[in-house]
């Protein structure tokens, strides 16, 4: 699919001095002397950028070597496919953009509710900042698994190539959320993920867990009960709700894994060692952990027995 790679090769000349312009204006607005220094965690730090750009080129070197197989299966699935797809140009493009970020909802969810997912997807969130260069901080082994989710639509006949070419475009939006430097925006917040929207999704805040999984449409967490608002009350937290103690580059992609070998040494069943790896991050079998749902639960609970004014 040269004309693919052509369009590819184009966004990232165009994207790159963007992404650029908007990371040094952040960067100034961070480190402005009007800037209050005696805030806890400044929006950058060296490291920290580092890694984010060391993980974006991880990720994309191993997107670059398995092209060739996750686009051979696409096509495949697009000849053995329905060809039903609308005809319409403008219906065309738009229905697949609809129907992709639906698709990237999809993976986003089950990336934070399977720990095995979750293994993979945790260095998108394991950073204590938030910032435009964490929209860089990619889920390293994700390309290996995103393309089954685009599976149906090559079925019912969007070409593989338009598929990639709509994940390219749609990343660029993903990315450019991961501020802190914007508000709310009225009445997008009911349509589009925005930078707020994007905070609570970054936040270890137990209301905040697993919410708005939306590349670029919020429509999704509305319909599907994943919706939570940014709170004045409840400032955002970044990071996981258990930090990582080496945040080097190695741990930062494996650590999940780690602790994945020491669940599968415990003496357990089969059942239970597959039960670690399948069911939601912080499930264990004697109970000695919590899910974001127990958590949430927990939470949900405690407001409720507190006293209320009268």
């Amino acid at each position: 699919m040269p004309g693919t790679y052509e369009f590819e090769d184009f966004l990232l000349k165009v994207s790159t001095p963007f992404y650029l312009l908007l990371i040094c204006v952040e960067i100034f607005l961070t480190y402005r002397p009007s800037h209050d220094h005696g805030s806890p965690r400044a929006s950058y730090n060296f490291k920290d950028t580092i890694t984010n750009a060391s993980l974006m080129l991880l990720n994309g070197g191993i997107d670059l070597l398995f092209r060739t197989a996750y686009v051979g299966v696409l096509i495949w699935f697009y000849n053995m496919g329905f060809k039903t797809a609308v005809a319409n140009p403008f219906f065309y493009w738009f229905s697949l953009f609809l129907l992709e970020d639906l698709a990237f909802y999809t993976l986003h969810y089950v990336d934070h509710h399977c720990r095995l997912f979750w293994a993979v997807h945790v260095t998108h969130h394991s950073s204590q900042h938030f910032n435009l260069t964490t929209g860089f901080r990619s889920s390293v082994f994700q390309p290996l698994y995103r393309f089954v989710y685009f599976i149906p639509l090559a079925v019912i006949g969007f070409n593989p190539a338009d598929i990639i070419i709509m994940y390219s475009l749609t990343q660029i939006y993903g990315i450019i959320v991961h501020t802190e430097y914007v508000g709310k925006l009225g009445w997008l917040e009911y349509l589009f993920v925005t930078p707020s929207h994007h905070r609570v999704h970054h936040a270890s805040n137990v209301q905040y867990l697993d919410k708005n999984m939306g590349m670029c449409l919020i429509i999704w967490d509305r319909i599907f009960g994943t919706f939570q608002e940014e709170l004045e009350t409840v400032p955002p937290v970044y990071g996981l709700t258990k930090p990582i103690e080496n945040a080097g580059l190695a741990n930062t992609v494996l650590h999940e894994w780690r602790e994945i070998g020491k669940d599968f040494k415990q003496k357990t069943n089969l059942r239970t060692k597959l039960n670690y790896l399948i069911k939601a991050p912080g499930w264990s079998h004697d109970g000695s952990r919590q899910t974001t749902k127990d958590l949430q639960n927990i939470s949900s609970t405690a407001d409720s027995r507190m006293p209320t004014a009268i």
